[in-house]
């Protein structure tokens, strides 16, 4: 595995395909078309956004993953300016610390760095980066082979599915950078029978599972509303099944009919990874109710189970890369869980590469 190189090692155009359309995937391959490479990305759902997908209900949008971000690094600063205006900062008043049976054991102090959402949903981001790629940007097409290519030996080709059933091939490529999650990572690699240099180093990352609850209460819209629930718009919690608890409907930019985005703790989810959904939604929908006082029935309630959500054991290095191969990998679990850190992630493997 190598860091990023100060200038472009190579000078003739190089056909490189990038599996997964994340915040990580996007950001790679935006700067290797930026250096003249032919690049096609592959994505198993219908757009871009990885876990920064929203959810659109009738009542209005939840982002089901990534609640925020922060700004740390001056190149993610000036990725953002390219796009002004659809990111804007969120208030959050002062996050909550809340002890197991919901009552406010501290308040964070204000945060020495803002919190920033984009607008609509935090999907919005990664929406208005991946829209240049155009037709380079091929969704619904799950990677499920990567091998040799029959007619270049030296080349890779890429198989994909469709939802339904549908496969194609894909051929010709110098370069296959993978920007998932660590453990699907390597379950394409050992399903190809695909070894590198930076397999084994993979294996020591861990990446927790999360259930995310997304409620809305359609008889209380905001502004004016001070009777349902607590005054406070974010809390971490150390309720063993909830980790953290976001109203939605005080982000900018949301609508304003009262929403939560409640995320379970990575222990509870990861014992009841396998729970029938219905059993999960009603036990996390009470602990809600314990947490926040809210015992009214919601108008709507949504789950989404994310099986590789936040890092707890990175790589500790930006990216994997193998150039006698041609093989890399990028995600935010190689530097942590923010989101910039999957923005740095893949541009310092596409400076690699490219």
């Amino acid at each position: 595995m190598q860091h990023t190189p100060l200038r472009s090692r190579h000078r003739a155009p190089q056909r490189i395909a990038v599996v997964g359309a994340g915040m990580a995937g996007v950001a790679c391959a935006r700067t290797l078309v930026q250096a003249g490479h032919d690049v096609a990305v592959f994505e198993r759902l219908p757009q871009a956004g990885g876990r920064t997908a929203a959810l659109e209900s009738p009542f209005g949008h939840f982002d089901a993953g990534a609640q925020y971000f922060t700004v740390r690094d001056a190149r993610f600063e000036r990725a953002l300016a390219t796009v002004p205006g659809l990111c804007r900062p969120w208030s959050a008043s002062t996050i909550r610390v809340l002890d197991a049976s919901g009552h406010v054991a501290s308040a964070a102090p204000p945060p020495k760095e803002a919190h920033w959402v984009a607008t609509p949903a935090m999907d919005a981001l990664v929406h208005a980066w991946a829209a240049p790629l155009g037709a380079r940007l091929h969704t619904r097409a799950a990677v499920t082979h990567v091998t040799r290519d029959t007619l270049r030996p030296q080349a890779w080709q890429l198989r994909t599915e469709a939802p339904d059933g549908a496969t194609q091939v894909h051929a010709g490529f110098d370069a296959v950078l993978l920007s998932q999650p660590a453990p699907q990572t390597l379950a394409l690699l050992q399903q190809c029978g695909l070894q590198t240099p930076w397999s084994q180093a993979l294996q020591a990352v861990r990446i927790d599972p999360c259930w995310t609850l997304m409620l809305a209460f359609a008889q209380a819209v905001r502004p004016g509303l001070t009777t349902l629930g607590p005054q406070w718009n974010a809390a971490r919690s150390t309720h063993h099944r909830i980790a953290w608890l976001a109203r939605e409907s005080s982000k900018p930019g949301r609508g304003q009919i009262e929403r939560w985005t409640v995320q379970a703790s990575p222990v509870w989810s990861q014992e009841h990874l396998g729970d029938d959904p219905a059993r999960v939604r009603a036990k996390l929908v009470r602990a809600f109710a314990e947490i926040t006082g809210i015992h009214a029935s919601p108008t709507h309630a949504e789950l989404r189970r994310w099986t590789h959500a936040q890092t707890q054991q990175p790589l500790g290095q930006p990216f994997a890369w193998d150039a006698t191969s041609g093989l890399g990998a990028c995600g935010d679990w190689c530097l942590g869980h923010r989101l910039e850190d999957a923005f740095l992630s893949g541009l310092e493997l596409a400076l690699a590469v490219a």
